[in-house]
């Protein structure tokens, strides 16, 4: 009888122990897939102008080349200046994709030495020497540019026209 009981409490620790790992494991694999995919996803893009409120609307994207009149064709699919290993959507390609599906212009300059754009000008509105297009998603700035930064499904990204 002691033996199966030492048996049947070694066969349920066992396959605890198994449970925990394959557990761990499985959460370890989907956090991977989630945190390297280029899936779409669908976010709230808002543009607020000095007068008011551009553009906003809900929006599919995903990161992909973007080209601009002044900045040429980049990548913007997160990998810029090696923040991710693979790409995934980004709050400046979620504006190009808006602006193409919506009938509105923006542009933006290069930087060779942040592998990033800087958003320049949005439905004809320009910063200028006064003011820049601030970056945002889910009401926090970006501590990256805006080719760099991974959203998610349901994040609201919002470009802000903002004096200095």
């Amino acid at each position: 009888m002691r033996s199966t009981l030492l048996r049947r409490a070694a066969l349920t620790a066992a396959m605890a122990g198994l449970t925990l790992t394959a557990a761990t494991g499985s959460a370890h694999a989907a956090t991977e897939a989630r945190a390297f995919t280029n899936a779409p996803v669908r976010v709230t893009v808002t543009v607020q102008g000095p007068d008011g409120l551009l553009f906003e609307k809900r929006i599919f994207t995903w990161g992909h080349d973007v080209t601009t009149a002044t900045g040429g064709t980049h990548a913007c699919d997160g990998t810029n200046g090696g923040a991710h290993a693979s790409k995934v959507p980004t709050p400046t390609a979620a504006l190009d994709h808006a602006a193409q599906r919506n009938g509105f212009t923006w542009d933006g300059t290069w930087y060779a030495s942040f592998d990033d754009y800087a958003v320049e000008t949005v439905k004809g509105v320009s910063g200028g020497g006064s003011a820049y297009w601030n970056i945002s998603v889910n009401g926090t700035p970006t501590p990256v540019g805006g080719c760099q930064f991974e959203i998610e499904h349901g994040d609201q990204v919002a470009f802000t026209w903002t004096s200095f």
